[in-house]
């Protein structure tokens, strides 16, 4: 994600979306996980923070391969 990505540009992706999916971070350490999304957002120093709130397990290959994290 570019540094640059902004709250703006996240609403919009997830704007026309269905309101009742579960949200979950993808995160790639050296394993690809998926991490349950915490219930607050943190502002600070100009900067809008999303808590994780635990790992839900390995991503899906087919969320990978379109990741690109192999």
């Amino acid at each position: 994600m570019p540094e640059s990505f902004t709250v703006r540009a996240l609403t919009a992706q997830l704007a026309n979306l269905d309101p009742n999916l579960r949200v979950r971070l993808a995160v790639n350490p050296d394993f690809p996980f998926a991490h349950y999304v915490g219930a607050h957002v943190v502002v600070h120093d100009g900067i809008a923070y999303i808590g994780e709130d635990g790992q839900g397990g390995y991503l899906p290959p087919a969320v990978r391969e379109h990741l690109a994290w192999g």
